[in-house]
This record gives C-alpha cells, sequence and structure tokens, in this order.
C-alpha cells in the first residue's frame, strides 16, 4: 500500500500580486463596491501625480475621508504613483512656467541656471519664477486630471465588476 502523499503548496505568489492585486481583490471582499474602489484608485493615482511635493498623503487622506472611500486604498494608489511624480516634475514645472510666461528662464532649468538666477538677481526673483512655473504646473496637472480620473474611473469600474464577478461563488444548482 503506497503512502498518501499531502498535496502540494501552491507556489508563492509574486511581489507584485501581494503588494498591488491582492489587497485591492480583499477590499473588493469586504464589501467596497466595484465603483467605490475605481474611484478611489482613480483619484490616487491623480493625487500622487500632484507636481507638488509634500501634499500628496494630506490631499488624499482629506479626500478619501470627505467622500467616505477607503483611505488605505487611495493611499497605495498615490504613493505608488512616486515615481511618475518624479518623471513629469521637471517637464510640467517648464511648461508651467512657459504657461505662466516665463518659459525663457525654465528652458533649461538645472541647479546652475538657478544659482545664476539667485547670483544675478537675489532670491526674490528665483521664488517668483519658481512660483510662476508651480502654478503653471498645477494649472496643467489640472487640466489634466479630469479627463484622467474620467477614465480611469470608469476603466477600472469594468474591471473590478469581472474580478468581482470572478470571485463571487458559483450559482449552486436547484434540486
Amino acid at each position: 500500500m503506497l503512502p498518501l502523499q499531502p498535496p502540494l503548496a501552491p507556489p508563492p505568489h509574486s511581489w507584485f500580486r501581494r503588494r498591488l492585486i491582492d489587497p485591492f481583490v480583499d477590499l473588493l471582499r469586504t464589501g467596497l463596491s466595484p465603483g467605490q474602489l475605481a474611484l478611489t484608485v482613480a483619484l490616487g493615482v491623480v493625487f500622487g501625480l500632484v507636481p507638488t511635493f509634500g501634499i500628496t498623503t494630506v490631499v488624499s487622506v482629506t479626500v478619501a475621508l470627505r467622500l467616505r472611500l477607503n483611505v488605505a486604498a487611495m493611499q497605495l494608489a498615490a504613493h505608488l504613483m512616486s515615481a511618475f511624480q518624479l518623471l513629469l516634475l521637471i517637464p510640467l514645472l517648464r511648461a508651467g512656467a512657459w504657461l505662466m510666461g516665463e518659459g525663457h528662464q525654465v528652458a533649461h532649468l538645472s541647479l546652475r541656471s538657478l544659482r545664476r538666477l539667485i547670483h544675478h538677481e537675489g532670491w526674490g526673483a528665483a521664488g517668483r519664477l519658481l512660483w510662476r512655473a508651480q502654478l503653471g504646473a498645477l494649472l496643467l496637472w489640472l487640466l489634466a486630471a479630469i479627463p484622467l480620473v474620467v477614465v480611469l474611473y470608469f476603466g477600472l469600474r469594468v474591471v473590478f465588476r469581472r474580478v468581482l464577478a470572478r470571485l463571487a461563488p458559483a450559482a449552486q444548482p436547484a434540486n
């Protein structure tokens, strides 16, 4: 007689699955609707791309609490965008400066050019330049954020509905 072998354990999930996919699936299992989760993630992505450092957490927590969305899911989505926020910062500042009429000074924005501006024209000139560039970058972000939230919301809502339908127990046949 052959001894019974215990079933093999499934292979461990990847880091991506454990840290990104499973938390959102768990939220669907706990009763968060696909629409709520889609809005949470869409807003988190957009807040994660804001071209200003230090406000992502405060803004996303405030909005999540105000709209009664999941704070942790919004924080996860927002902070996953950090690399993209860094990649977009300088281009948005340059475009913002151009939009606000300061494009000639920011076309080649670098630490060296900023030092030169401070040395020749003072801290006030550098502050005005960066303020106007930041204001223009925020305006451009806002213009892009609105359609991005709409597209992400409707796209993710479909995805989360399919995931929820797949997670729902199969209907038992009637006897």
